[in-house]
């Protein structure tokens, strides 16, 4: 069984393209859509992303939805804890491929990481 992990460097999660996630309102509060909507920046990135890095300048206080825990994943998603590990690792996919695509480096080290 694969176990989800995030991947130093990858920062795919943080394209935050409202457009690419046209049904934010069926999973976030009113408050926090609109906390999402605010840290939208330019291209879409998120305005705590360090694009330098590829690391979250607020990751300690990073706001739920930025979270990745089965407890999370639950509430927001309705996926259930043993789904969760097959469910993340999907997330990641497809946002990995939609930023940076099917067979960039991203994918390839997420899958590397994922796999372990």
């Amino acid at each position: 069984m694969a176990t989800w992990r995030c991947v130093k460097f990858c920062g795919a999660c943080c394209h935050l393209e409202p457009r690419d996630r046209p049904d934010l309102d069926k999973y976030l509060s009113p408050e926090e859509l609109e906390l999402y909507l605010s840290m939208v920046g330019e291209g879409g990135w998120c305005n705590h992303f360090d694009r330098s890095t590829r690391e979250c300048t607020i990751y300690e206080r990073r706001p739920r939805f930025c979270r990745v825990k089965p407890d999370i994943f639950q509430q927001m998603y309705s996926v259930d804890v043993a789904e969760f590990n097959d469910f993340a690792i999907e997330c990641c996919r497809q946002q990995i491929q939609g930023v940076y695509g099917k067979n960039g480096l991203e994918m390839h080290r997420y899958n590397g990481e994922v796999s372990k």
